[in-house]
């Protein structure tokens, strides 16, 4: 009879355990990374829309932050994030029988350079990119702005999160 118990209790303590390295939202950091940095994404793209720069800078940061431990610091983080908007483009995706275009779609690119004061063969440089489609009678702008910007830095911000630190 306490054998069975010892038993119970083993089993009992292994999954406690093992359940608490885990994370839901798929996060692989390692025990020695505390903080992270996140530098000013510059926006070089052709088109430039005044703020977007912050706005996504703050985005990722907002992003890491919810999703994980890690503190924010604003120089030597364990891991580093820095790049810059390479692309912002309204063009056409479909068009009407009289020319005119049925809906248009807003891309938003971003080029990343991930570093990772402990692991160096994680880090990476990679452009993210989203776009959003919207009727092509509306302009680009008020709420259908904010509602496009808003989806496209929440994808891109959740691929570089996947990118650095789920390992997808």
């Amino acid at each position: 009879m306490k054998v069975t118990h010892y038993i119970v209790l083993f089993i009992l303590s292994t999954l406690v355990i093992s359940c608490g390295a885990y994370s839901f939202t798929g996060a692989s950091v390692g025990p020695e990374t505390k903080t992270f940095q996140v530098n000013y994404f510059q926006n070089n793209a052709i088109l430039v829309e005044p703020g977007l720069d912050l706005q996504f800078t703050n985005a990722l940061i907002d992003q890491l932050q919810n999703q994980t431990n890690l503190s924010l610091v604003k120089s030597n983080g364990d891991l580093v994030y820095e790049g810059e908007i390479t692309q912002y483009r309204i063009s056409p995706t479909t068009a009407t029988s009289s020319n005119t275009a049925a809906q248009n779609r807003l891309t938003i690119g971003i080029k990343v350079h991930f570093y990772d004061k402990h692991d160096e063969e994680a880090e990476f440089e990679q452009t993210f990119s989203f776009f959003y489609d919207y009727a092509g009678s509306s302009q680009l702008s008020g709420g259908i702005k904010d509602s496009a910007i808003t989806e496209i830095f929440e994808r891109i911000t959740q691929d570089i999160f996947n990118a650095s630190l789920a390992k997808w």
